[in-house]
């Protein structure tokens, strides 16, 4: 499981172009994929969906990239929108990389026979969203091993400068000392993360579907956007490491609560003027809507003790967008990631000197870590703060989340080269969803 090595598919990637194929998008992810080019891919993108909000929207977007009057794009997309949509893509195979992001319950089945058919996938998160799907995935990454593709998740937030710094100050023991073990009531690992139903996506509202507030289609919020918080519980933590899930994973506790959206808000951002018949389970007096938008996970990932927890809320104070909040405990320092209104809604990094350390020695090691950083990442610098350090990143490095699609697609272009993915990923991928689904079905008990 830890590399794929590269089949028939890969081998011709290698050899020639990457020719997307873009399955049923109905997540706004989808498009963001494309809003940059790519050397090394066709502009030419085969579109297999049903018709609806979800291929309207992701044509908008694409023409919205294309005729934007600074660095436009220019896909060229070819739709086919038959209600056999699924089967058509796996006749014609006119790609090489399946690119998924919609409907989650629909997800895990797509990346499965797009797996069997000898097709690669770059799926939006999450891959799975329940104890099946998590079985029937971990199936799929033994069948791409055997096919010889590669099957990757898009993670974002592995491009966030802080959490980047954040990582790399982790690593360093001259300034973390070591990760501490932490306890049930003190983890050594606390990572929380707020989405907002109403959004901007490329400066205009998104209209979301109406299944996205389905459990059963979109998942609950620890198997949703839980699964980057669990992502960089590993990718910061554990660089490099080949996870046993079944080994290294133990999961305490769990817990999923509810955020009341009403009838108003509803319609603001789905377009729709009623709760269709499949949410009225989940609504109250047939006014307000009880979305799955919460839920923690405390576990031990390497006998480390962790929190991770995922909020939604309607909208963001002004200003403001997704937020996230990021602590580990190290031997000689905290690294704490903010963002809030003191940070004015950016992620920003502070290193926190355990009280016992040496203030003059820390703060040279801390100096010399950073003008290391320097070397990979110019610019980066450090502010004093009350009684620590804000570590200081130069704008080039914060374009947005936007951004952050096109970072992962050439990494993901990169291991198509190369006809494998790093050693890790697969283990890593297999933990990451293991934890989700296995706390949502204990929440769920």
């Amino acid at each position: 499981m830890g590399c794929q090595q590269g089949g028939d598919q890969s081998s011709a990637i290698t050899k020639g172009e990457v020719k997307l194929i873009t399955l049923d998008p109905s997540h706004f992810h989808a498009a963001l994929v494309q809003k940059s080019m790519y050397p090394g891919i066709d502009s030419i993108v085969y579109v297999y969906a049903p018709q609806g909000l979800g291929l309207n929207e992701q044509l908008n977007y694409i023409n919205q990239y294309n005729s934007r009057p600074e660095n436009p794009t220019h896909w060229v997309e070819r739709i086919y929108n038959g209600n056999d949509y699924l089967q058509k893509m796996l006749d014609e195979k006119k790609g090489n990389v399946v690119v998924l992001a919609g409907n989650n319950l629909l997800k895990t089945e797509y990346i499965k026979r797009s797996v069997d058919d000898g097709l690669n996938v770059l799926a939006d998160k999450p891959m799975a969203i329940s104890t099946a799907g998590f079985d029937t995935l971990k199936q799929a990454f033994a069948d791409a091993k055997e096919k010889g593709v590669l099957l990757y998740d898009i993670m974002t937030e592995r491009s966030v400068a802080a959490s980047i710094l954040q990582k790399k100050l982790a690593n360093m023991p001259s300034v973390f000392g070591e990760l501490e073990k932490g306890t049930a009531d003190s983890p050594a690992v606390i990572m929380e993360s707020v989405h907002r139903y109403f959004k901007e996506v490329s400066g205009k509202p998104l209209i979301r579907p109406d299944w996205f507030f389905d459990p059963l289609q979109q998942g609950d919020a620890i198997v949703d956007v839980g699964t980057h918080l669990v992502d960089l519980v590993q990718w910061v933590c554990f660089p490099d490491a080949s996870l046993d899930y079944a080994k290294d994973i133990s999961i305490q506790s769990s817990k999923i609560w509810p955020t009341p959206i009403n009838l108003s808000q509803f319609s603001k951002i789905t377009n729709a003027d009623r709760f269709p018949d499949f949410l009225k389970k989940y609504t109250k007096n047939d006014s307000v809507l009880l979305t799955h938008g919460n839920g923690s996970i405390d576990y031990t990932i390497k006998g480390i003790r962790t929190r991770i927890t995922a909020k939604w809320t309607y909208d963001a104070p002004a200003g403001a967008g997704d937020t996230y909040y990021s602590l580990l405990k190290g031997t000689k320092a905290t690294l704490e990631i903010r963002q809030g209104a003191e940070e004015n809604w950016k992620a920003v990094l502070y290193v926190w000197p355990k009280p016992s350390t040496d203030t003059s020695g820390f703060s040279n090691n801390l100096a010399n870590a950073i003008s290391d950083i320097n070397k990979e990442y110019p610019g980066v610098s450090l502010e004093k703060y009350k009684n620590t350090w804000k570590v200081v990143v130069p704008q080039k490095y914060d374009l947005g989340h936007e951004s952050h699609f096109a970072e992962v697609m050439k990494r993901y272009l990169q291991y198509l080269k190369d006809g494998k993915l790093p050693g890790w990923e697969v283990p890593g991928m297999i933990a990451k969803y293991y934890t989700t689904t296995k706390a949502l079905e204990m929440a769920q008990q």
